[in-house]
C-alpha cells in the first residue's frame, strides 16, 4: 500500500485578499514536521512561537516553565489526528497571531516518482515579519500603495526592500520544500 500524502490547504485567517498554499505531505509526517512545511510554504522564517490546535488539544514546543499547556507536537503523527475533511488551527507568532486555517482537502496515495512534501498552489505573498498581525498588515499594504501617505516612507524604510503583495514564487516555495525530504 503506498503511504498516504494529505493535500492541505493553509489560509491566513483575516486577510484580504486571500494568502493561501497548497502543500502535499506525507502523512507520517510529525506536526514538528508539518511546521517547517507551513513555514516555507507561507515565507515565514521561523523566528516566533507557534501551536496547532487539533480537536481542541493544543501542540508545539513543550514550554519548560510550565506556562503553556502544550503536547509535545515531535510525538504526534499527521495522520493520527487529521482526516480527509477535517480541520486546525495552526497560530504562528503570539504577539502578531497570524492563524492559519488548514483543510485536509484530500487524501491520496504517494505518486512513485513525486518528492514531497510539495507545494501545488497558492496565492500573494506571506506578509512581513512583526508586521504587526493581520490590522497591521492591511495599514502596511495601504502605506506602501500610495506614495502620498503619510506612512509611505516610513513603512518602505522599515521593510528596507521591495514588496509586492501580489508575488507568490511557486518554483521558489517547491525547491525549499523538497529539501525538507
Amino acid at each position: 500500500m503506498p503511504r498516504q500524502i494529505f493535500q492541505l490547504r493553509v489560509s491566513l485567517a483575516d486577510v484580504a485578499p486571500p494568502v493561501w498554499r497548497r502543500v502535499l505531505v506525507p502523512g507520517g509526517y510529525t506536526l514538528d514536521r508539518l511546521h517547517r512545511v507551513i513555514q516555507l510554504a507561507m515565507g515565514w522564517q521561523d523566528c516566533h512561537l507557534h501551536s496547532f490546535d487539533i480537536d481542541g488539544v493544543q501542540y508545539g514546543e513543550p514550554d519548560p516553565d510550565g506556562e503553556l499547556a502544550l503536547r509535545d507536537e515531535l510525538d504526534v503523527r499527521l495522520d493520527a489526528v487529521a482526516a480527509k475533511g477535517g480541520r486546525f488551527l495552526y497560530t504562528y507568532d503570539f504577539g502578531d497571531w497570524w492563524e492559519h486555517e488548514v483543510t485536509v482537502e484530500d487524501v491520496v496515495g504517494a505518486e512513485p516518482d513525486e518528492r514531497y512534501p510539495a507545494c501545488v498552489g497558492g496565492e500573494r505573498a506571506c506578509p512581513p515579519e512583526d508586521v504587526g498581525g493581520a490590522f497591521g498588515y492591511a495599514r502596511f499594504l495601504a502605506a506602501i500603495a500610495d506614495p502620498e501617505h503619510p506612512e509611505y516612507e516610513a513603512m518602505v524604510g522599515w521593510m528596507g526592500r521591495s514588496f509586492d503583495p501580489a508575488d507568490f514564487p511557486m518554483e521558489r516555495t517547491s525547491t525549499l520544500l523538497r529539501r525538507l525530504a
